[in-house]
């Protein structure tokens, strides 16, 4: 079960370079952590304490393979992330409509 708890811990996880690569590597399919590790400039233990955030996280869920543990991205966290997105992307359309619409009110409100 996912501990998310606010969109803002997602960003926070995916601010480091190193678990945006794990993210984007696991956009791919699911993968154990010795896999990852092998494609990135750090130990297996690191890759497992970066996994460790981003499931805390809500971004990656994990299940048992025999003795492995395979890491795939959770569709409800990466959900939550694209939704933050739309959101901006819906009020910086908005503002630059209202720019385009009426330069000399946003002019206006500039000073």
């Amino acid at each position: 079960m996912s501990t998310y708890r606010t969109s803002d811990e997602a960003w926070h996880a995916i601010a480091d370079g190193t678990r945006r690569s794990i993210v984007e590597r696991l956009a791919q399919g699911p993968c154990a952590v010795g896999e990852l590790a092998r494609d990135l400039p750090v130990s297996r233990p690191a890759v497992s304490q970066h996994l460790k955030v981003l499931k805390c996280a809500g971004l990656v869920t994990d299940r048992a393979v025999g003795t492995r543990r395979v890491y795939h991205l959770d569709p409800r966290g990466i959900e939550t992330l694209r939704a933050d997105l739309d959101r901006f992307w819906a009020q910086a359309l908005t503002n630059f409509k209202q720019l385009v619409e009426d330069p000399a009110e946003s002019a206006e409100e500039d000073t």
